[in-house]
């Protein structure tokens, strides 16, 4: 099922959360609506699933103005943060709620064959009787999908599902979604504030700032190629160093970067700690080693410059850097942005 939104637009009171959105999502891929806390990506999921109505502008399932349809008829698995089941009920019985209230009514053999169907599709088989407090939080998050899935919906919708779940089962659970949606082929819309969390499950990413959307593309896309400062900064560790643009490159101390396309003035160079370099001698931007914090992996290497900016950068595990030690840093990659 594709899903378009057009020149969507929702308010409320006097907070504008969405402004003219225009979003497709192909049949059968999975999208990350992604940005911080008020970026308007959980308002425009509930306009999708028709928990709220948009002000302005059009939302397409398909060839269907799906804008006013009630929820209730729009086909759609929604998959809360908390799960949202029923404590009374065992896995089974949360499994079948939809089915046994839907308009389309089934014989128990047939509801029985398809909660044990989606029991071995989440596999959580051999779970059936047990109740929502008796099993883990990762696990009832994928009671909560099973119960979205029930019913055969044209649309997948995901509010930050793993929000309430340590990191290693978070980790877990996003290499089994990808293996459930690869399998089943639903269109699915997921909200996230997690940029690990996105760009590990998404065919395409979708950041959003101020309710509107300020760049979209694939992981490898956005990571590679953001459009903007704030694209940048929010997808992960970046460091920003003031530098100037004159005649098509940002200067630094004696260090220069391209920046073809910027006028010349202050400009900011932004760099992920991976794409710095520590050395021992120039050119570079000079800088005192201020801490070296060892890792699991590597070493997170924390300095300041001449200019007082505080840099932060990664080196190899057996690579001697101490505390107190001057030295250069260099670029091995970076973008600039104007200040």
């Amino acid at each position: 099922m594709k899903i378009r939104l057009e020149h969507v637009v929702k308010t409320f009171e006097t907070f504008r959360a969405v402004r003219d959105v225009l979003l497709t999502i192909e049949s059968g891929e999975l999208v990350a609506l992604l940005g911080p806390s008020g970026s308007g990506k959980t308002t425009i999921l509930r306009m999708v699933a028709g928990l709220e109505y948009a002000d302005g502008g059009h939302i397409y399932f398909g060839e269907q103005d799906a804008t006013d349809i009630p929820v209730r008829d729009r086909g759609v698995g929604f998959v809360f943060q908390h799960y949202a089941l029923f404590p009374h009920m065992t896995i089974a019985q949360n499994i079948a709620f939809g089915l046994k209230v839907s308009k389309v009514k089934r014989e128990k053999a047939a509801v029985d064959e398809r909660v044990a169907e989606l029991l071995r599709l989440v596999r959580l088989d051999g779970l059936a009787e047990r109740f929502p407090a008796q099993i883990s939080g990762g696990q009832r998050q994928r009671v909560a999908l099973a119960r979205a899935l029930a019913v055969d919906p044209k649309v997948l919708l995901l509010d930050e599902p793993f929000g309430a779940l340590d990191a290693n089962v978070r980790r877990d659970l996003r290499r089994w979604l990808r293996e459930i949606h690869s399998e089943l082929g639903i269109t699915t819309l997921f909200v996230t504030h997690d940029q690990e969390e996105a760009l590990d499950l998404a065919d395409r990413v979708v950041v959003l700032k101020d309710g509107q959307i300020v760049q979209q593309g694939t992981p490898g896309e956005v990571c590679r190629d953001p459009k903007s400062a704030f694209v940048m900064r929010f997808l992960g560790d970046t460091n920003v160093i003031a530098a100037e643009v004159r005649d098509g490159a940002a200067h630094v101390g004696d260090v220069a970067i391209a920046a073809s396309g910027l006028p010349n003035g202050k400009a900011e160079i932004h760099a992920r700690p991976a794409d710095l370099i520590w050395s021992n001698e120039g050119p570079g931007i000079p800088a005192h080693v201020g801490r070296v914090l060892d890792r699991v992996d590597g070493r997170r290497v924390l300095v300041t410059t001449r200019n007082g900016e505080q840099l932060e950068f990664d080196v190899e595990p057996e690579r001697a850097v101490e505390a107190g030690e001057d030295g250069f840093v260099q670029f091995r990659r970076a973008k600039v942005f104007p200040a």
